[in-house]
């Protein structure tokens, strides 16, 4: 019985241990030219030598096959020549393409060294299986430089820099980090990247530099949802001194207060109201913070300029510790900050992008981040297409159609939430 399945090779010997089996082969299609001169049929035999490659596991144990490659003298030309095997096996990895295939759709799934444990091959030589799977598929995946560009935080492990189109909500690309100068080379290695006019970001200044370095005519802006969070945590702080200055049993009856402190006022219950009528420190501090947030109904930068600074001068002294950061952080970014009143972009991104780092930092745990990566940036099925932007041809339009706008974010939620497959 040939169990296994490569006509290019018979099968002399098979040895099988406890993980492994050992199965001698030689090939079954000798060569009938010399690849130097061209001659036909004037070949001998020239000694010969055993080579080992790694095949594809065969019921849960790695196949090892000792290959008898023989090698020839032309009598024409009188040179010497090795049988090709580059029919079946991949000479630089010393293992059969088809267990390069293997290999390559496995390490979207799995840690290289699990895989290495299972098909024998070194975990470095699979780590280089995967990176030149990646270098061939990142030549064919680039998207449509974005109008709006989003540049985000995402935890996967650790703080990474992710890439949107703010107006299709797709995912463009996370980077290793969120340095200064990996984000520069990514956006100068960007196609048509004068297209991009607005950047919306949060407020880390190597983000900022590398914005002003490599797109100096985009405008930077940003998002309302960076500076509310500022907010929030003010609010936080004043909660925890307020309850470090009650007794046990007067904490236990302000329970659920940080829940109630993050409502926006119109979802407070009359409950929520009365509890916070019985604390007026925290009355004051919530009230000082719905404010702020009524801040971003204004509907002009001017207005907005001039309803922030009134409520800057109504802030309670004994509120402006705890409001400090916030403060300062406009004092610093408010050319970009002021900038979201005249061009406005939704909030929906930032909502899903928060939902899908929870979700990759848990499977960032499971597999590396480059396979992560690699996994979500080449679904072709959750790949937004441009719409044709003209009438044409079908065989003009075809081509025009493939072009992607990045992958859709609440599709690959949905994805990620049911588990990598």
């Amino acid at each position: 019985m040939d169990i296994l399945k490569l006509t290019h090779f018979n099968i002399l010997s098979i040895r099988e241990n406890v993980s492994d089996f050992q199965i001698e082969v030689a090939s079954n299609s000798p060569p009938s030219t010399c690849p130097h001169c061209g001659c036909l049929a004037n070949l001998q035999k020239h000694g010969n030598r055993e080579q080992i490659c790694m095949d594809l596991p065969i019921h849960g144990k790695r196949v090892e096959l000792r290959i008898k490659r023989q090698r020839y003298r032309c009598r024409c030309c009188n040179r010497t020549f090795w049988e090709r095997m580059d029919h079946t096996i991949d000479e630089k990895r010393s293992c059969t393409k088809r267990l390069l295939i293997y290999v390559e759709k496995e390490s979207l799934k799995r840690t290289f060294v699990s895989i290495s444990d299972d098909v024998g091959l070194n975990d470095k030589t699979v780590r280089s299986i995967f990176s030149d799977y990646l270098n061939r598929h990142q030549e064919t995946f680039q998207f449509e430089t974005p109008q709006w560009l989003g540049i985000d935080d995402m935890q996967v492990i650790k703080q990474r820099c992710v890439l949107t189109n703010l107006e299709e909500h797709t995912l463009l690309d996370v980077l290793p980090n969120r340095n200064k100068d990996t984000l520069v080379a990514y956006l100068i290695r960007l196609a048509n990247k004068e297209r991009i006019q607005y950047v919306t970001m949060d407020m880390w200044k190597p983000y900022k530099d590398a914005v002003r370095a490599a797109l100096p005519k985009a405008m930077i802006i940003i998002h309302k949802f960076s500076v509310l969070c500022l907010a929030n945590q003010a609010l936080e702080t004043i909660r925890k001194q307020y309850r470090e200055s009650l007794s046990p049993k007067e904490r236990r009856g302000l329970k659920h207060d940080r829940l109630i402190l993050l409502k926006r006022h119109k979802e407070l219950t009359e409950l929520d109201k009365e509890l916070l009528s019985h604390h007026p420190s925290l009355d004051i501090a919530y009230n000082r913070k719905e404010s702020f947030f009524d801040l971003y109904d204004s509907d002009s930068r001017q207005k907005a300029y001039v309803n922030y600074h009134t409520w800057k001068a109504k802030l309670p002294i004994e509120l402006h510790a705890a409001f400090e950061p916030l403060t300062t952080v406009i004092e610093n970014w408010e050319e970009e900050i002021f900038a979201y009143f005249d061009h406005r972009v939704a909030s929906a991104n930032t909502e899903s992008l928060n939902k899908l780092s929870g979700i990759m930092d848990r499977l960032g745990r499971i597999c590396s981040f480059e396979a992560l990566r690699a996994k979500i940036l080449f679904s072709e099925e959750l790949a937004k297409l441009s719409k044709p932007k003209s009438q044409c041809r079908p065989e003009t339009c075809e081509s025009e159609a493939k072009i992607t706008l990045g992958i859709d974010i609440f599709a690959l939620i949905e994805k990620l939430e049911r588990g990598i497959p």
